[in-house]
């Protein structure tokens, strides 16, 4: 059976023990605090390779090129959860009128967002459709530069033999890579304004934004979502202060 949280997961970093006990969402419930949990994500690091996107499937599809990975206090999140946590600081920030800036945002603790809302579904059956949406919206963002042609393709499949994956989430995985690239379909899977800004903060977590190809991209989508200028702006500093950039391997 498909199960879109959990392959989200693999992309956004999953759900990790040394964490403390945690809902569906990621929710920890540690005792300790936000600053406990920092310390344990920074002491952990190597359960999650060195932090979101720089491994396995996000790894595959970043291929060679930049990317980002998640840092400091996002490193407490997983999947749904991450996504959710950041789009809702950029979207608070935004309603208050503050100031888009990476250095605020990054240094203020990243937390989740209200339970039983559009950036965090109770239902089940919500999580898995939101989880899907997500998904799509990264590889299509992956694609925006064209560098995945059929040969790429190829190479990511057979890799993903070697991951933790079912049959049925590779199927999903090479479904989408085989589809045209469709910035329509990304955004009309948007059923409210909040899922609007996950959509595209995953998509801006997916995009080396140094690349013409993929700045048209998210400009082109974030028309199409029918983003703000200054939300917009708020999520790039809200992903920028949460992250930091993947190194590209030498030649």
């Amino acid at each position: 059976m498909f199960d879109a949280k959990s392959l989200l997961d693999q992309f956004l970093g999953g759900s990790q023990n040394q964490f403390g006990h945690q809902d569906p969402r990621g929710q920890r419930q540690n005792q300790g605090g936000a600053g406990d949990l920092i310390q344990q994500a920074s002491n952990a690091l190597s359960g999650f390779g060195g932090g979101a996107l720089t491994g396995g499937l996000a790894g595959l599809l970043l291929g060679s090129k930049g990317g980002r990975k998640l840092a400091g206090s996002a490193l407490t999140y997983g999947g749904l959860a991450v996504a959710g946590a950041l789009a809702y600081r950029a979207y608070q920030n935004y309603q208050s009128g503050k100031t888009a800036s990476p250095a605020a945002s990054a240094s203020v603790p990243l937390l989740p967002p209200p339970a039983d809302t559009p950036f965090n579904p109770a239902s089940e059956a919500d999580q898995q459709t939101l989880g899907r949406n997500l998904l799509r919206a990264m590889i299509s963002a992956a694609k925006a530069d064209g560098h995945i042609d059929g040969t790429e393709q190829a190479n990511i499949f057979a890799q993903m033999d070697r991951l933790n994956v079912s049959a049925e989430d590779k199927i999903f995985v090479m479904d989408e890579l085989r589809k045209p690239l469709d910035v329509d379909a990304v955004a009309s899977a948007a059923r409210s304004p909040e899922e609007a800004a996950e959509l595209y903060t995953v998509s801006l977590l997916a995009i080396d934004i140094d690349n013409p190809s993929e700045r048209g991209y998210l400009a082109l989508l974030a028309a199409r979502l029918n983003l703000d200028d200054k939300l917009v702006a708020h999520l790039h500093a809200t992903v920028e202060g949460a992250t930091e950039k993947v190194a590209q391997p030498a030649g």
